[in-house]
């Protein structure tokens, strides 16, 4: 910004004599800059909301959206706060199922084209390095993934690590297609958390690349053995991403009963893990998590001087073809109200408006001092 205008007011360096025609087309911008002291130093402030709906921190109800497609469902499955058919229902996040063979569903009769190996593919090209393929978690590879993947409009700039909490129930058994609630919920719970309390990021390009481990634990209680934990996956704040170990779910949750797998079967399993998700919630156990956004700025002080600004273009001040003042009293006092500031470029563009919360009366004999915030 480098100057601005008190809208609606009309700045004269020399108070028209008595009598005298006002000239509402002339116009007065006063400048800003950091020399003058009219501007402040931009501060960056770091604030968290609740990353569902209603900026809620917790979420317990888990509904499938019925507006997915069959195809894309195949995919991946969009997950709800509420009923489908209700007005406030929104996508919270999606859950994918990836295998770096293709295994776990069907390619529809396409060589080595089934949405298990695309959704590997996807998320190893967009999360690792340069050039690795395979995910590696606890030491080791792994060929089986689940994705949990926020909604873009939910996270806002990332994922606030330290703040979340994924509840887990196994599964003991399940169709091996299914996509409802066919499921037989199992006995064992488990809780999981990122790591950021413990270690530092293992970041290796910058602070996007971010990423920690998931491991078994809870906010209350922070990392469960933490001098050897058990890793269940990775979070990538910034890209508002968990990668989960298929094998370790397979393992601590049901094996078989949870991850189906098998050459051009459509097992569905992604289904599995929202509803290992939504059976915590059943239980009690919330799905905990924050999002984080970094808000910048800049405060700009609008300094009215007792002779600027002391005149209005509004169409009643002036009459006549000559724009006398209408009002006799104005013509020695002059007297506005300011309502509006305006800020400019250089070259006049209008970028920003601020709205005062009540009218402001300016006079010869009165100052005053307009504080105007601009966040971005």
């Amino acid at each position: 910004m480098k100057k601005y205008n008190i809208n609606s007011i009309q700045s004269l360096r020399n108070l028209p004599k008595l009598g005298q025609s006002l000239t509402p087309s002339v116009r007065v911008y006063t400048d800003l800059n950091q020399t003058s002291g009219n501007v402040a130093t931009v501060s960056n402030e770091i604030v968290t909301y609740g990353m569902w709906t209603g900026d809620l921190g917790t979420l317990s109800m888990h509904y499938t959206s019925s507006t997915q497609s069959d195809s894309q469902r195949r995919y991946y499955v969009d997950i709800l706060q509420d009923d489908p058919s209700a007005d406030l229902a929104e996508v919270q996040y999606s859950i994918a199922y990836g295998h770096q063979g293709g295994s776990g569903s069907s390619a529809l009769g396409t060589l080595n084209d089934s949405p298990s190996r695309a959704v590997y593919s996807q998320y190893a090209r967009l999360l690792l390095n340069p050039g690795d393929t395979t995910f590696s978690m606890e030491n080791a590879n792994t060929n089986s993934i689940y994705v949990i993947n926020f909604s873009r409009a939910r996270m806002r700039e990332a994922l606030s690590v330290g703040a979340f909490e994924i509840p887990l129930t196994s599964i003991s058994s399940r169709p091996t297609n299914a996509t409802g609630s066919a499921y037989t919920l199992g006995s064992t719970n488990i809780t999981l958390i990122d790591d950021s309390s413990i270690t530092s990021t293992s970041a290796t390009t910058g602070f996007v690349n971010r990423v920690f481990n998931l491991v078994s634990g809870s906010i209350t209680n922070g990392v469960y053995n933490s001098t050897s934990p058990d890793y269940y996956g990775l979070v990538y704040p910034e890209y508002g991403l968990v990668v989960l170990n298929g094998l370790k779910l397979d393992q601590k949750l049901g094996g078989q009963n949870f991850s189906k797998t098998g050459s051009n079967s459509e097992a569905n399993n992604h289904f599995a893990l929202w509803r290992s998700i939504s059976g915590s919630g059943a239980l009690g156990n919330s799905f905990t998590a924050v999002n984080k956004e970094t808000i910048s700025s800049t405060s700009y002080f609008i300094r009215v001087l007792n002779n600027q600004y002391n005149h209005t273009t509004n169409p009643t001040y002036a009459s006549g073809s000559k724009n006398t003042i209408v009002e006799p009293s104005f013509w020695t006092e002059p007297k506005v109200y300011i309502t509006t500031v305006g800020l400019y470029t250089a070259k006049n563009e209008l970028v920003a408006v601020a709205k005062l919360s009540k009218p402001i009366l300016k006079s010869r004999t009165r100052e005053t001092t307009i504080r105007v915030k601009l966040d971005f």
